[in-house]
């Protein structure tokens, strides 16, 4: 069925289009741009609403198999179309971890049975993302891998990181790395400052993150290795980030819309969806975040979303798992909080949430260029609502934007052609 988006603002940072203009879609593609409405086109006007290609989040948590207590495959990629994302990449830190061929397909599957949005599998560096013995990764990659890492958890051993980066360069696939100190943030529950002194909390320091940070662009850059700093949350981080950069070093960094938006203050009602891995930094360590997606230090905004059940995340704030969900509200909060400012405009966001992860993955994504796969998403910048549990597709409602009014909804989203909602 052939449409036509009439009258929507059309961003897409691949080709450079910010204006009014006309979308045409026909059997699963992208046929035109700035064209007029054929005689038989079905008829989307998009007037007052931003229509960009489908939204990609690189750092989602599907915990299928083993803990579909906190989410499905199913659940996990609807609650990714509300939030206007068509594609996403999903992580291996699952139980079996997804480190064979076999846990790849059956996730693969598993979304294909869903019929929601596309989703990309990220597999393991170490077979059972235990840090000590290489996974198969040209196996992994041949079965439609499209990046590794063992989030969740650092690798730790550098000399493995480093055989793992120098696998990845030779299938031209990139490293996500969860960069972390381990000794540095053990029994840690939040970020080392102040505020933890004032609440008797253990604290997980920014040392953590920066040495970690550190090791890992040294590696990158005597491998040649594609590395991605996954969660950065500290100005250090930021810093060696922008220095490897300007160094011509193969780096690619994301945010999440907690640790441009919230600080280590809301840690104060002991509420554990505030609890996670990066903690909730201060202040400042939140203003170079921002700084660093402004001046395209930091290529990404990624939800990591990591839903837990209630019944863990209700358990003393020492015993509660690290994590929130992230794909339903990610979109809103960058339109309330950096966009609506004026801290950060629409055709830099779009960009963070389509063309760069796609670029970084290498997946023919994240443009609506003619003959691209018709995967869309229209917003609607003005749409305002309010977070609370019963509006949340996710099967876990560990939010902590819950009772925030924000701005900014997908009205409609498209895959391959066809409406999803």
């Amino acid at each position: 069925m052939p449409f036509s988006i009439i009258n929507g603002r059309v961003i897409d940072p691949s080709c450079r289009i910010d204006q009014v203009c006309n979308l045409r879609l026909h059997d699963g593609k992208i046929v035109s741009v700035g064209m007029p409405p054929a005689d038989d086109d079905v008829i989307y006007d998009a007037e007052g609403k931003i229509v960009t290609p489908g939204l990609i989040d690189m750092h989602v948590h599907l915990r299928e198999p083993g803990r579909e207590e906190d989410e499905t495959i199913d659940t996990g990629t609807r609650a990714a179309l509300h939030g206007g994302f068509t594609s996403i990449v999903c992580c291996p830190n699952t139980v079996p971890p997804t480190d064979t061929q076999a846990s790849v397909e059956f996730i693969q599957q598993q979304a294909v049975r869903s019929k929601n949005c596309n989703v990309y599998v990220m597999c393991c560096i170490s077979k059972n993302r235990e840090g000590k013995e290489l996974a198969e990764l040209g196996q992994l990659f041949e079965a439609g891998a499209v990046a590794c890492s063992d989030d969740g958890s650092p690798v730790e051993d550098a000399e493995l990181t480093r055989r793992a980066l120098e696998y990845c360069l030779m299938f031209n696939k990139p490293l996500l790395s969860h960069s972390e100190v381990l000794s540095l943030t053990k029994g840690g529950i939040m970020h080392e400052e102040l505020v933890s002194l004032l609440l008797g909390l253990r604290g997980m320091p920014v040392a953590a993150e920066d040495v970690a940070v550190a090791q890992d662009i040294t590696l990158a850059e005597i491998t040649g290795g594609k590395l991605h700093v996954m969660h950065v949350s500290t100005k250090g981080a930021v810093s060696e980030i922008r220095r490897a950069k300007e160094r011509g070093i193969n780096v690619t960094a994301e945010v999440t819309p907690h640790h441009l938006t919230l600080t280590d203050e809301c840690l104060k009602t002991f509420d554990s969806n505030f609890k996670m891995n990066p903690p909730l930094r201060s202040k400042e360590h939140v203003e170079a975040c921002i700084e660093g997606l402004r001046d395209g230090t930091l290529d990404v905004i990624a939800s990591d979303h990591a839903p837990h059940a209630a019944e863990k995340k209700m358990r003393e704030l020492d015993q509660a798992p690290f994590g929130i969900i992230g794909l339903e509200t990610t979109l809103a909060v960058i339109v309330t909080k950096l966009i609506r400012p004026g801290i950060l405009d629409w055709s830099t966001a779009v960009e963070k949430m389509t063309v760069n992860p796609a670029r970084i993955l290498d997946i023919p994504k994240g443009t609506l260029q003619p003959g691209a796969d018709a995967d869309v998403t229209i917003i609607d910048p003005n749409h305002c609502w309010t977070v609370a549990t019963g509006n949340l597709h996710s099967k876990s409602k560990n939010s902590p934007f819950l009772g925030w009014e924000l701005f900014g909804k997908a009205e409609a989203v498209f895959l391959g052609g066809v409406r999803k909602i």
